[in-house]
């Protein structure tokens, strides 16, 4: 099992509906990748003010590798990118298996 993690610092005046756009466009991916087995999403909710600027992220879980390695280059995850792009100032991603 794959757990992604992506960690989103929004830029500087991003518009809530943007952020709802994405996360509704995170959402439809498991109807559509094959592998998907989980799909989380929400704000940070820690209390450690430990997040330095990301406010926002989502886990992804997979059966296993080789659906994440499919996910990736897929159309339907690459289509993500003009939604995240004008939302996110930066993103972090980190993988655990296991």
């Amino acid at each position: 099992m794959i757990q992604h993690i992506v960690l989103i610092k929004p830029r500087d005046g991003v518009q809530p509906a943007a952020m709802t756009r994405l996360a509704d466009a995170l959402a439809a991916l498991p109807e559509k990748i094959p592998g998907i087995t989980g799909y989380t999403w929400g704000a940070n909710a820690s209390p450690e003010r430990l997040n330095r600027g990301y406010t926002h992220g989502f886990l992804m879980t997979f059966e296993h590798a080789a659906a994440r390695d499919a996910y990736l280059p897929h159309p339907d995850h690459v289509a993500i990118g003009p939604l995240m792009q004008p939302v996110a100032e930066e993103v972090l991603v980190f993988d655990l298996e296991s």
